[in-house]
């Protein structure tokens, strides 16, 4: 564990989708910066341990519910007076969900809801507390699928991350004057469990995708964490409404070396 540097002391962070992957690296990395951090999640044992692990607390959270997403904010500024960091992690990418061809409606809404419209919700919900305080900086996971087409497609994810993109853009550049920063996190390929998972029948086609990217890698989740640390600190007071790619250069590449 780095030495702590407080470049988030006394600051209150939520982090959801927080007790794996990108989410639970982003929670560890808020706390060893002093920040006070809610972990949001469906999974209660992991997520308790979690939050016990870095001081922080845990809400069984699920971001898809108007309501558990008011609770949420509610809990949080009840129990640390303040909303500072929202960072909106929480997502899914189903194998199911593939070529619009073969892709059926039901999987197309289950992905939307909750990689969109859980975000619209989580903002909603965020954005009067953070106005209330004078400012705060939200941070919406998107991916590098919001700028460019994947090499291999995920139609309800790519839709959902390019409309996440968006949104971060227009509420961005409305709530600026108020102090509230919103940014779109948008990573590369990231070896997570979600990866991992979707990758796991077809390493063809993680192939297929890793092949595009230079660094030759795909990202270790606290990679990304250390950018979303940037973008929730005062050392990013200046970003707002920006599409931050943190992909191993995947959205500048037109060749890549074999």
């Amino acid at each position: 564990m780095p030495a702590r540097a407080g470049r988030l002391e006394a600051k209150t962070a939520v982090v959801t989708g927080g007790c794996s992957g990108i989410g639970a690296s982003t929670v560890r990395r808020f706390a060893d910066e002093g920040a006070h951090v809610v972990v949001a999640d469906l999974d209660d044992e992991r997520g308790k341990h979690l939050a016990e692990e870095v001081r922080g607390h845990y809400v069984h959270c699920n971001v898809t519910d108007a309501g558990q997403v008011a609770r949420m904010v509610a809990e949080t500024v009840d129990r640390y007076g303040s909303l500072d960091v929202s960072v909106h992690n929480a997502g899914i990418s189903p194998v199911e969900d593939g070529s619009i061809l073969d892709t059926d409606i039901d999987v197309w809404r289950r992905v939307q809801e909750v990689n969109l419209t859980s975000i619209y919700l989580c903002c909603k919900a965020v954005i009067p507390q953070m106005r209330k305080q004078g400012g705060g900086s939200i941070i919406n996971t998107a991916s590098f699928v919001a700028v460019l087409g994947a090499a291999t497609s995920q139609i309800s994810y790519s839709a959902s991350k390019g409309a996440v993109l968006t949104m971060s853009r227009e509420l961005g550049v409305q709530f600026a004057r108020e102090g509230i920063r919103v940014n779109a996190l948008c990573p590369g390929p990231v070896d997570t469990p979600l990866l991992r998972e979707l990758f796991a029948s077809d390493p063809e086609r993680a192939q297929r995708r890793l092949v595009h990217v230079p660094m030759g890698r795909f990202a270790d989740p606290i990679e990304i964490a250390n950018a979303a640390l940037f973008l929730a600190s005062d050392e990013s007071s200046f970003i707002t409404a920006s599409t931050f790619l943190v992909d191993g250069g995947i959205s500048s590449a037109y060749t890549t070396p074999q």
